[in-house]
């Protein structure tokens, strides 16, 4: 017989009982907005999540009946909805350092004919909140809402650097998995590596995300705890050692100029 589950709460980060029942629903969605555009089926679910199957689809039909999932025509495969996207974007309208950092991230990525992100920090991941692709080269297009591990992107590593031992730890998940040859994987590497970022004042990732690509990053310390960074991806046939110099001057100086900025408009973010 099927396991029926309890309407107990459960204990948040914050020490208060959280409601069980909307911790499911955001785990669900959570999960299906990482498989990007795969399906999941309702037994894949139930075992990604441990949570018993007739449960499962009385949620995932309440969600698609309230177009935060959709579902085939035979109600077995389940993806995002609509719903989840008209929530994201409502968050990049409304983020107010959004709209400071989006026009210097377009500006100096034309300046340097290079791709150039802005991220922030979620738990063990960075999330790309505004990319300006590159017209000197065709590359897979990158997607606003993507999410990378913090530990192998320039993005990551400039905001890890900012961390105690203890604060790091806590963004990292418990093993580091290699996305390419290149990824460290160690966490004493990765820590040296930390360590070399905050002595030169920026990051660098070295084909860890992507073969071919060499990325450098530096930190928007704005908020009262590090979150988010500035990247420039590079094609390593385009890097000379004028070029890197050019890349990480300007990377420093749009994050100078937005940090002057956000002061000058004072209590913009918190």
């Amino acid at each position: 017989m099927e396991q029926q589950e309890t309407t107990e709460g459960v204990l948040t980060g914050h020490g208060v009982r959280g409601v069980k029942s909307a911790a499911r629903t955001v785990e669900v969605l959570e999960v299906l907005a990482a498989r990007g555009n795969e399906p999941v089926t309702v037994r894949e679910l139930c075992e990604a999540m441990g949570a018993p199957r007739s449960s499962m689809y009385a949620l995932l039909r309440t969600l698609t009946d309230l177009g935060w999932v959709r579902s085939d025509s035979t109600h077995s495969l389940y993806s995002i909805g609509i719903r989840a996207l008209l929530a994201g974007t409502t968050y990049l309208d409304t983020d107010p350092l959004l709209q400071v950092v989006h026009p210097h991230v377009e500006q100096v990525s034309k300046r340097l004919e290079e791709t150039v992100h802005y991220g922030r920090l979620d738990r063990t991941d960075m999330v790309y909140l505004a990319t300006h692709q590159s017209t000197a080269y065709e590359r897979t297009r990158n997607r606003v809402g993507r999410r990378l591990p913090a530990y192998s992107t320039s993005l990551g590593k400039a905001v890890l650097a900012h961390f105690d031992d203890a604060e790091l730890e806590a963004h990292l998940p418990p093993s580091l998995t290699a996305l390419t040859p290149h990824t460290i994987i160690s966490r004493a590497a990765l820590k040296e590596d930390l360590a070399a970022t905050r002595e030169r004042g920026y990051s660098i990732d070295d084909e860890e995300n992507t073969p071919g690509l060499r990325c450098f990053g530096v930190a928007l310390p704005i908020r009262s705890g590090v979150t988010d960074a500035l990247s420039c991806s590079v094609p390593i046939e385009r890097l000379t050692p004028e070029h890197e110099k050019e890349i990480i001057e300007a990377l420093r100086s749009t994050a100078d100029i937005t940090l002057q900025i956000v002061r000058g408009l004072g209590g913009l973010v918190s």
